[in-house]
């Protein structure tokens, strides 16, 4: 017993000799007597900071820098000697305060190597490290003299300001490292300019690399995902009188953490996912070529989904095609015909010459060098730019204010959602008129030898199509269905129908006749067939113009009926979203509905996820990109579009992939569009598909926003793990993929849900998606995410709660009387080609 009281004392003694020690390291201010050495560090109150001497991997210098105390990996925030390093053995290095009152560290040797030089000091001073990364050094009233977050090197913390002062030349610029081991000055910088509105600007030295956009108060337009979702916590000040423009983030929240950073690779934004304990990359930019100042050149506009990607402006050429064709497009476009008003007043005061018109471009990042017209307005702002011959084009942002441009148009580029309307000046001639008269006599030629063309072509067409006419007609057409009385009804129905749509200049669809269907889809062959559904068919179709579309054929037989049909169509083309599928148009003859989409040339998700050769192909990058787009779909459906939509079918076949493996939801027959604030809904007829409804729907017919979350969380899992729901887990002891999910998760097993054919590039982004989806599959609908919650989750800008576990009353068939009698229930089945419907 004694022995080990004595080894028990001898331990106690190690421990607090250890403490001490280590206690000496940690300092809470630096005075004249009290410097700071090379095997201290100063930290923060809250210990959350820490600044000391650090050395690089595989450097042989030593700096003083700041970084976050306990988040590993460390990330270096501020450096105070960034280009004048102290050697690395110098152990004899401090930095302390002088005489002046300044912090200054010298080396071994007593030479400066930095120094805040602020005038006018006292010895009376102190340093200390505040809670927010700001290194401060305050007089005996507590008075900050100077801090770190007035000379930032390559890190924007939170509350820090990025910016400048035109009236002192003062500039709070990030300046990234030269090297991952060099902390000096390196080529990148990223600031603020003083034009109205501001602009974000990063340069490879003097050169522009990337440009925001214009601040319209509450976002950079120029950046193309920045919408009402991440906003909050970004602000611009500009102070005109002052001559002062600086930009802030602020997180509202003292435990979350995250910093914006340049590195030769771009600009980025770190947030400390702190259920995944990692660092996570929220943004980066530029993250594809049309992000690059001026790619296209002047007058050339960038489309990262065209090939190639640039293009001129309309009425503009390419100034070099020897460049162009080679895909050099820097050197821009010129304009192919002179502007009336630039050309001699001879000319303009004919009476003959038309003035120059305007070409509206949509969806647009706005060029650079614009000039902001104060306190003009929307017509205004019309006026102006029309009388004015030097401008060249012009912008009315709502929450900017009138914007002209009189240089060459630069960094054009072409979104895929949100941009502005950009107004360009054009020369009449380029809208197909003409001036003169040798011209007008040559146009009207041509046009009577287009029509005599044309007239030949048409009666050619004509003669071909009624010899064809026999083998059309072995076609199965319902339109020449007998009229019986039964069907007569509809008939009139769908023929009615057709005028309302046609005449709906809401609609911009293509009414496709049923011939230029047959045609496109070689008469329906197998051969041009994708797929099949509980709905239809769904067919690969060639256009006259040569464009693919996918054609989707709604059997006779269908659930989907004319209410549904209909409603597909209304509602798909107001929605207009990169994870949204694109409807181009439609065709109604008789009893047929055809619907012709955008042709996406990986099919749908299941092709994939579900096949044994083809799902390797999908590694986990690939898979999480296609979580967060069906995600930003579903938020767009919710809350973001001019419409308030319940999908209510989310399932992987609906789906959809294109050729850089984007999603794009599909099947909007059974969605329902709602106004105001209404959030929950009930039916007596349920529709969708086994396995993805939620338990407040299949059950009792109530659903809502929270009933696509939780289809969407079941999407999340079989991504995931590359399983299907609907099957037995574990040779039978779970009766579904979430039951399985949920004992992996509780029993610290998560990662053995992910799919065992990809490897596990980012394990804390796996877990938190199953941990996230555990959460959308909840019992009870309040419980359950909302969609931003979820868009948030995944970029890790929100922590994630416990999940609740599910009851799990879905299994691989639908119990008997698991829904009321009354209601009429239709179940479309993955993978199941028919439509079991369950009468009341």
């Amino acid at each position: 017993m004694q022995l080990k009281i004595a080894r028990c004392s001898c331990l106690v003694f190690f421990f607090l000799l250890q403490a001490s020690h280590i206690a000496s390291g940690v300092v809470y201010n630096i005075t004249t007597s009290e410097p700071l050495f090379p095997n201290q560090t100063l930290v923060s109150s809250g210990q959350i900071f820490e600044l000391g001497f650090f050395t690089p991997n595989g450097s042989e210098n030593q700096y003083v820098g700041l970084w976050y105390k306990n988040l590993r990996p460390s990330k270096i925030v501020w450096v105070a000697n960034r280009d004048v390093p102290l050697v690395y053995t110098d152990r004899s290095a401090r930095l302390t305060i002088g005489r002046n009152g300044n912090l200054k560290l010298v080396d071994g040797q007593q030479n400066i190597v930095w120094s805040t030089n602020v005038s006018g000091q006292s010895n009376y001073t102190s340093a200390v490290l505040l809670d927010s990364g700001n290194f401060v050094l305050q007089d005996t009233a507590y008075s900050v003299i100077w801090g770190s977050f007035e000379d930032p090197t390559d890190t924007l913390l939170p509350g820090m300001k990025m910016g400048l002062n035109v009236r002192t030349g003062a500039k709070r610029y990030l300046i990234s490292w030269r090297s991952d081991s060099d902390p000096s000055s390196g080529s990148f910088s990223t600031g603020m300019t003083s034009e109205t509105p501001p602009q974000p600007f990063t340069w490879n030295g003097a050169t522009p690399h990337w440009r925001g956009g214009q601040w319209d108060k509450s976002k950079f337009i120029g950046i193309e995902d920045m919408d009402q979702t991440y906003l909050s916590g970004y602000f611009v000040q500009q102070d005109i009188q002052q001559g002062t423009t600086y930009f802030w983030i602020d997180t509202y929240n003292s435990s979350f953490f995250a910093y914006v950073f340049i590195s030769p690779g771009g600009l980025k934004l770190v947030y400390w996912d702190d259920g995944a304990k990692a660092w996570l990359t929220d943004w980066t930019v530029p993250n594809n070529t049309c992000e690059i100042y001026g790619t296209c050149g002047p007058f050339g506009v960038c489309n990262s989904s065209n090939s190639p990607i640039c293009k001129c402006i309309n009425g503009f050429v390419p100034k070099s095609n020897e460049e162009w064709n080679r895909g050099n497009w820097t050197g821009g476009c010129v304009r192919e015909t002179e502007l009336n008003c630039h050309q001699n007043t001879s000319t303009s005061a004919s009476t003959n010459v038309k003035n120059d018109t305007i070409w509206q471009m949509s969806q647009m990042k706005l060029p650079d060098s614009g000039d902001y017209l104060l306190g003009v307005g929307d017509q205004e702002c019309v006026s102006w730019c029309q009388s004015n011959c030097s401008c060249l084009a012009y912008s009315y942002v709502s929450t900017i204010g009138c914007m002209v441009w009189t240089k060459g148009l630069i960094d054009l580029q072409e979104f895929s959602t949100g941009g502005e309307d950009l107004f360009v000046r054009v020369a009449y001639v380029e809208t197909g008129s003409s001036d003169s008269s040798h011209k007008a006599v040559s146009i009207s030629l041509s046009t009577i030898a287009g029509i005599m063309f044309f007239a030949v072509l048409i009666f050619g067409l004509y003669k071909w199509r009624a010899r064809k006419r026999g083998n059309l007609s072995k076609i199965p057409r319902r339109l020449d269905s007998v009229n019986t009385p039964e069907n007569l009804g509809e008939l009139v129905q769908g023929n009615a129908w057709k005028e309302k749509l046609k005449n709906d200049d809401s609609l911009d669809l293509t009414l496709f006749s049923f011939d230029s269907i047959l045609l496109a889809t070689n008469k329906f062959s197998m051969t041009s067939k994708l797929g099949q559904g509980g709905f239809g068919s769904v067919y690969k179709g060639k256009l006259n113009d040569g464009k693919e579309v996918a054609v989707k054929r709604l059997s006779s037989s269908s659930a989907q009926g004319v209410e549904e049909f209909k409603n597909e169509i209304v509602l798909i083309s107001k929605l207009q979203h990169r994870n949204l599928v694109k409807l181009m148009g439609y065709c109604i003859e008789g009893e047929e509905k055809i619907l012709v989409y955008e042709y996406l040339s990986n099919k749908s998700l299941d092709t994939f996820l579900f096949d044994s050769r083809k799902k390797a192909e999908l590694d986990w990058g690939k898979r999480f990109q296609i979580i967060q787009g069906i995600a930003r779909g579903l938020l767009y459906l919710h809350r973001d579009s001019c419409l308030r939509v319940i999908h209510r079918d989310l399932k992987v076949s609906n789906i959809l992939l294109d050729e850089k493996m984007n999603p794009k939801i599909s099947d909007f027959g059974l969605a329902r569009m709602f106004e105001g604030t209404q959030v929950l809904v009930n039916t007596h007829k349920i529709v969708g598909t086994l396995g993805y409804m939620s338990p407040e729907y299949a059950m009792g017919g109530m659903f809502s926003e929270k009933s696509d979350v939780y289809g969407f969380g079941v999407l999340l899992l079989e991504i995931v793990s590359g399983k299907k729901n609907t099957a037995l887990y574990d040779q039978g002891q779970y009766l579904n993929l979430l039951s399985f999910a949920w004992h992996l998760w509780s029993t610290g097993r998560a990662l053995d849900l992910l799919d065992e054919t990809i490897a596990v590039s980012s394990p804390l982004e796996v877990t938190r998606c199953i941990r996230m989806a555990l959460l959308c599959v909840q019992d009870h609908a309040m419980d359950r995410p909302n969609m931003s919650d979820v868009v948030l989750m995944l970029s890790g800008e929100s922590d994630l709660p416990q999940p609740r576990q599910p009851t799990f009353t879905f299994q691989t068939e639908m119990p008997n009387g698991g829904i009321p009698p009354q209601q009429e229930s239709i179940w479309s089945v993955n993978n199941v080609t028919g439509t079991t419907i369950e009468g009341r």
